[in-house]
């Protein structure tokens, strides 16, 4: 099974106004997640994962090192591919049931805000900050390098990329601004799919 780039539901040059630049979106998009796509059909080609989902690589190759590239490779398409669909130009608000969501675990909606950011803003080097699904627990998650929650066993809802290549074009070291921006183009809407795909309501 060869492994492609998603179909974004936004036209790249004009970039997630007003967080993330056309430029950006061009290496982003273009060079760093499309290098991944085919190192991971390189990587997999004539190996037991060949045929397999991306899920399955995955959970397969995680903590085996003969196939760390393999994991790598795959996690890093994942967590990009869902990324790109957190986001959508010119934001909404969450509907108020995913507020409540958000609100029955955090303390409140801008509670939920603030204890992201933090998270994200923290997070060591490169990674993803990711909010999850564990049953019925919500938590915010740091990941380090390509790491996700999926061989983790829980439910991606909203993710973060806060690799260095991710902001650095549009805010240099500001990582903290490029969060602050990045809520404003969340696509709520996606949330919720996954929300209710996570069996939250």
């Amino acid at each position: 099974m060869a492994f492609t780039l998603p179909k974004l539901p936004y036209n790249i040059e004009e970039g997630i106004e007003p967080a993330i630049s056309g430029k950006t979106m061009s290496f982003h998009f273009g060079k760093h997640h499309n290098g991944y796509v085919t190192k991971l059909n390189n990587g997999i080609k004539g190996t037991k994962f060949e045929n397999s989902s991306l899920e399955e690589i995955i959970k397969g190759a995680f903590e085996n090192e003969e196939f760390k590239g393999v994991f790598n490779n795959s996690s890093q398409h994942f967590n990009h591919s869902f990324y790109w669909n957190c986001m959508i130009p010119n934001g909404k608000e969450p509907s108020e049931k995913v507020k409540e969501i958000l609100s029955n675990s955090f303390g409140s909606f801008e509670d939920f805000l603030k204890q992201f950011k933090q998270k994200a803003a923290t997070v060591f080097g490169s990674g993803w900050c990711w909010l999850v699904a564990d049953g019925n627990t919500l938590e915010i998650m740091q990941a380090s390098n390509a790491m996700n929650p999926i061989p983790l066993n829980k439910k991606p809802l909203l993710v973060i990329d806060v690799w260095e290549h991710a902001y650095y074009l549009d805010y240099q070291n500001n990582r903290g601004g490029s969060i602050d921006k990045f809520f404003q183009v969340i696509n709520w809407e996606f949330v919720e799919k996954e929300m209710k795909k996570a069996g939250l309501f």
